[in-house]
């Protein structure tokens, strides 16, 4: 089982908008992994996300504490960002397993770095920069990772919408 979905994304602002569609996507259960370079978008992909869930306060890259966990109605988001995770020890001490559960959406940046001790992703995102803008592209791995792609793809009209008017504010970026 395999759907892909591959799009350019214009520039940060088109991003974020397609970070809120995807948040209008999602469903408890989820596990999305990030990969790309530093600087590709994956932090302001996930900022899109909280923004279209509700959130409106800071969102923080998790770089340093590993996690940052943010707590709707509907369902739990767990933003983790294991660039510097280098101690397999840690993953195990800290309970990071139980946060992949079926309340909660884990949104994994640099999930390659404990590949080993994740489960399958539902969905693999991979940004890359093109020009001012980035490319996307999005591989299902699952049958939720299959639907959440479905919604995403019926939401957005092929996803053509990406350039449609800000949706409102994006939670900022903390320094």
């Amino acid at each position: 089982m395999s759907s892909t979905l591959s799009l350019h994304l214009a520039d940060e602002a088109a991003t974020l908008r397609f970070g809120r569609a995807l948040a209008e996507a999602v469903e408890p259960g989820l596990f999305i992994a990030l990969s790309g370079a530093l600087g590709s978008g994956k932090t302001t992909l996930t900022r899109g996300v909280l923004a279209g869930l509700g959130h409106r306060g800071t969102v923080p890259s998790p770089t340093y504490t590993l996690l940052e966990p943010y707590i709707f109605s509907k369902l739990d988001l767990y933003h983790f960002d294991l660039f510097r995770f280098r101690d397999e020890h840690e993953w195990h001490d800290s309970g990071f397993s139980d946060y992949f559960n079926p309340r909660s959406v884990c949104v994994v940046e640099w999930a390659e770095n404990a590949q080993h001790l994740l489960p399958q992703a539902d969905l693999d995102v991979r940004l890359a920069v093109a020009g001012q803008g980035r490319d996307l592209h999005i591989e299902a791995h699952t049958a939720t990772g299959e639907r959440c792609l479905e919604r995403l793809r019926q939401r957005e009209g092929s996803v053509g919408d990406v350039g449609a008017p800000d949706a409102g504010p994006v939670p900022p970026a903390t320094p």
